[in-house]
Parts: structure tokens; sequence; C-alpha cells
């Protein structure tokens, strides 16, 4: 959601459209459970082998593998009648979002990136929103949108430490497998390199001092992260993984703050 917002403000240079806000907002938990379900199906055989995933309901057989797919399905549909009330271009771009939220979950059989898969997924509903708030994208989306990208590589990254050691013995990769001890150092280089991108964006929008402080908190809640899960212990780096919500949404508070700040100043 956190991206998403950041785009729908930046496009709209304030407080975007009140009814592309609700569509996205309704539509951004839509898409996101339906990717959930959709995840679930495909790690039905794996999830019982991990310990943090073996109570879910697929796994166990508290739900059938029909009834998840009807699940998923209505979900999508739901969405797509959201995106039905905004811009042709964004309708075209939704079916681009369906197909990387249908293969994310698949990706971690064959590379050792699905974290990128994943953030290109989430990310989407970046140009997406730049599509239904003003009928275009620009270099600025997708500026935008790979700073999604990345930010989602860093927290599913956590993620995966959480999960490596049952990973390694099932033989599903990530990139917390793929970086080794390497782990932490990348997602630092790569958590500085998500907020430059946003910084210098913001910067390039004339935003100020709100905007400015929203990335130090954000700055702030990645350090905490990597602090957080120097040791590498399950529950931290879940945790690190959990934080992530408090940096997005410091940066979307530093962002619309800006533009309701300085915007009714002048």
């Amino acid at each position: 959601m956190w991206p998403m917002l950041w785009a729908l403000w930046f496009a709209a240079g304030g407080i975007p459209k009140l009814d592309i806000l609700v569509i996205f907002l309704i539509g951004t938990v839509l898409t996101r459970s339906a990717g959930c379900v959709i995840n679930d199906f495909a790690d039905r055989k794996i999830d019982g082998s991990v310990e943090r995933t073996k109570n879910r309901p697929l796994a166990t057989g508290a739900l059938t593998s029909k009834e998840a797919l009807i699940f998923a399905a209505v979900l999508m549909l739901l969405a797509f009648g959201l995106v039905l009330l905004t811009n042709r271009l964004t309708v075209m771009m939704s079916f681009a979002a369906l197909f990387l939220a249908t293969l994310y979950p698949f990706t971690k059989r064959f590379t050792q990136l699905p974290q990128l898969f994943l953030g290109a997924a989430f990310g989407f509903a970046i140009p997406m929103a730049y599509a239904a708030q003003t009928g275009s994208t620009n270099q600025q989306t997708w500026w935008l949108y790979l700073a999604g990208i990345l930010w989602a590589l860093v927290y599913d990254t956590y993620y995966a430490m959480a999960d490596r050691k049952d990973d390694e013995k099932i033989g599903v990769k990530s990139t917390a497998i793929l970086f080794g001890k390497a782990d932490l150092l990348i997602v630092g280089l790569t958590q500085f390199v998500v907020l430059a991108i946003v910084i210098t964006i913001g910067l390039n929008a004339q935003r100020g001092w709100p905007f400015i402080l929203g990335i130090a908190a954000a700055a702030g809640f990645a350090i905490y992260q990597l602090y957080t899960s120097r040791h590498r212990e399950p529950e931290k780096c879940f945790n690190a993984f959990l934080n992530n919500n408090y940096l997005g949404m410091a940066v979307f508070i530093g962002i619309a703050a800006d533009y309701l700040i300085r915007g009714a100043a002048s």
C-alpha cells in the first residue's frame, strides 16, 4: 500500500482524486489478499515443512486447493471491477499486474531472486497509480517503480532470512540463501539506494523539510532493522521484515505532510 500512496501523491502533486484514492486503497487490499492466496496455493506442499508456515490452512488440509483458487479468482474479479472504473491505460496495465502476481509464487522454484519478482508484482501499483491519476506515466514513475522493487527485495530478504534453514533443507530458493553471509551488507546498501531514489524524486519535485524529515525517519527504521537482525535470529529477522511497514509509512507521511503544509503556506 505505501508505495502506491507515494505514487498517487507524487502523481497528483498533492491529494489525489478521491475516487482514484478509494479505488486503489480497496484494490490494494483485494490484490494483496489474492496474492497471498496464490502464494499459499503454490506453497501448499512445502509449507508443512517450514516451522513458521506449517499451520497454514492449505498445508494442514483445512482448506482445499479448489476453494483457494475460487477465492483468489473472486478477489481478482472484484479488483478488476474496480480497475474498470478508471481509464484504458490503467485497465491495460492491470493484466500485467495479474501476470506478475500469479507468476511470483512459483519463481522460488527456478531462481534465487524471487524477491525481485515480488517487488515487480507488488510495485506495479506504482505505474498503475500514475496512469489512473494522470492518464500517463513518466520518468518519475519508473524510477519510483524501481525503488518499490528494491524495497521489496529488502523486506522480503528479511522474511527469507527467518526461514533460511528450512528453505535450504527443502530446496526453496531465496536471496537470503544467495547472499549468504553478505546478506545484511547487501540489504543495507539496497536500503540506501531505495531512499536515495525516493529523496531524489522528492527534491526534483521541489519537496522540502517535511519530506526530508519523513526520509530521515525512514532511514532510522532501516538502521533499526539492520541492528535488530544483526545476529540473524529468525524471530528478529521477521520483526525487521514487519518493521518495514513503519518505514513505508514514514516516507508517505513525509510526502503527504509536505504537500499539505507547504502547499497551504504557498
